[in-house]
């Protein structure tokens, strides 16, 4: 059996222009998805060269399933004093709650910076330090591939957010627990959607493809039960329109669903339960984490037919 050699390739290779050629590349659809995998997150409505005072900021996009704005400076040299300043400029200035820094190569003493402001900003502040590189095997084709380097400490962040407090309660502590187990499974299925960091919030996002609406998991503890359901953020026309078509989704669903337009909210739900959910016996975890991404790929791919 013949065995290639992993090669590197000199990025600037393949992008000569941090902004005419990288920023271009990672703003399409299809080569975005390798930033979601990292940063569990939907990336969309990206917008290049986004000004900021005199300043332009390389990609500026929101989330999907939250609205979190996150910013995305590209950088395809070492890591300077000059970019570091920029990507604080640019989350100030966009309000950004999530700030990746692409470079080449990150120098030590940027390593430590984007770590001091990982452990030194609230819960709502994520920072992202992150290489490029490229490969091939022989005559292949150049493979892009993200590196880590820098990361948010996502049990700090939560201690440091849960009411001034040193430790989870039981239940944020549950309900970590609980998501943590579920990435696991949804990793090992080949992530049928965007894995989300675990959280001890009550809910887990799944995009479905605007911005007016997606899936939501969530944890009802006290009920034994697990809710997956249509979150319509605030749209009542678009529920409406859903309504009208009651019968016909939950024939393609095979099952019946609560209709919820909450005309005293700006949200409405369509929602269904899984029975089971009991924080004090794991026993049935995973045959219940499976049954819930099941049923959240099905409702989702289901409901995309029909916005």
């Amino acid at each position: 059996m013949d065995i290639g050699k992993l090669q590197e390739v000199d990025i600037r290779n393949l992008w000569k222009h941090e902004q005419y050629d990288f920023s271009e590349w990672l703003s399409k659809e299809e080569n975005i998805e390798y930033l979601n995998d990292i940063l569990g997150l939907t990336l969309v409505d990206i917008s290049k060269e986004t000004y900021v005072g005199s300043y332009r900021c390389d990609l500026f996009a929101k989330d999907e399933t939250t609205g979190t704005k996150v910013i995305i400076e590209n950088q395809l040299e070492i890591s300077n004093h000059d970019h570091l300043g920029k990507i604080i400029t640019y989350a100030s200035g966009l309000d950004a709650k999530v700030i990746v820094w692409i470079v080449k190569e990150a120098r030590q003493e940027h390593r430590s910076a984007i770590e001091w402001l990982n452990n030194n900003t609230n819960n709502n502040i994520n920072f992202f330090l992150i290489e490029i590189h490229a490969y091939k095997i022989g005559n292949s084709d150049n493979a892009p591939m993200f590196q880590i380097i820098e990361q948010p400490n996502d049990f700090i962040k939560n201690n440091k957010s849960i009411n001034s407090s040193e430790s989870m309660n039981k239940s944020q502590s549950q309900r970590m627990e609980f998501w943590n187990q579920f990435n696991e499974i949804l990793i090992k299925r080949g992530k049928p959607f965007n894995v989300r960091k675990a959280t001890t919030d009550h809910w887990y996002n799944v995009a479905i493809g605007t911005s007016d609406a997606h899936i939501d998991i969530t944890l009802v503890n006290k009920d034994s039960v697990i809710g997956v359901e249509l979150y319509i953020t605030d749209n009542k026309d678009l529920f409406d329109k859903l309504y009208q078509k009651k019968d016909e989704i939950e024939l393609d669903l095979g099952f019946e669903l609560e209709w919820r337009r909450l005309d005293n909210s700006k949200a409405s739900r369509i929602v269904t339960f899984i029975k089971g959910l009991n924080f004090d016996n794991h026993s049935n975890y995973i045959d219940l984490m499976n049954k819930t991404i099941d049923l959240a790929v099905l409702m989702r791919d289901t409901f995309k037919k029909y916005i």
